[in-house]
């Protein structure tokens, strides 16, 4: 356990961001699940509306610093790719 006063305070404020930033990854994965089950019933448009909201938040998380900027960046590239590829 932290004796000193800034000791205390950091462990606050990560375990703050800790959550935080465990938040916006639970979304990040429930907007990229919205989007697999859209193309698993093979609803195109209904994966399209999906996947402009998942990649709006994976972004927001790229530029957070949540996702590293390529995993951000490549995520929304297969999910796009796999709403692309649809009949």
């Amino acid at each position: 356990m932290a004796n000193i006063k800034s000791a205390k305070k950091r462990i606050l404020t990560s375990q703050k961001k800790a959550e935080a930033n465990k938040a916006v990854k639970s979304g990040v994965k429930t907007s990229v699940k919205k989007v697999r089950a859209a193309i698993e019933a093979g609803d195109k448009a209904a994966a399209q509306e999906a996947l402009k909201a998942a990649a709006s938040t994976i972004d927001k998380a790229g530029t957070k610093g949540v996702l590293h900027a390529n995993n951000a960046s490549r995520k929304i590239s297969r999910l796009a790719s796999a709403v692309g590829k649809m009949d």
